[in-house]
């Protein structure tokens, strides 16, 4: 089973350049600030996603039927990548915590909320970084 992180990767440096371009804005009212602002709670649900679905695949790779891996829902697939060691217990409440974030910019779009998610970004690319390297490993010795 083949595994690439790429796209991860690409996703978490698309988030990292929009905080970066956040950081430089000096006036928050200003149509660039939520530009930036957006387009970094975009890479982060986006990427989110990228993770999970690799996750998932990942938990496949350790065995038990497929299906019953497919049938799982996100935080589940996340429980599992911490008893599979892709994540530890510390990491696997910070995503925990990141889908829970991400639920809600789904369904509240107010500026304190998306301040809120800015707060989790820097933590956030971190961790997508360190499973990306975590899950390339797991495939890289599956293979």
């Amino acid at each position: 089973m083949s595994l690439n992180v790429e796209h991860l990767l690409r996703t978490a440096d698309t988030l990292e350049q929009a905080l970066l371009a956040l950081q430089g804005c000096t006036d928050p009212t200003g149509v660039l600030y939520d530009l930036y602002r957006n387009a970094a709670i975009k890479s982060f649900e986006l990427s989110l996603e990228t993770a999970g679905k690799l996750m998932r695949k990942a938990c496949k790779a350790f065995g038990g039927s497929p299906r019953e891996v497919d049938k799982l829902v996100f935080n589940d697939v996340l429980r599992q990548s911490g008893k599979h060691g892709i994540l530890d217990l510390p990491a696997v409440e910070r995503w925990l915590s990141y889908r829970a974030n991400r639920n809600n910019t789904a369904h509240d779009y107010g500026v304190a909320f998306a301040d809120e998610t800015l707060t989790l970004l820097p933590a956030y690319v971190r961790d997508v970084r360190a499973v990306a390297a975590k899950l390339q490993e797991v495939f890289d010795a599956a293979a």
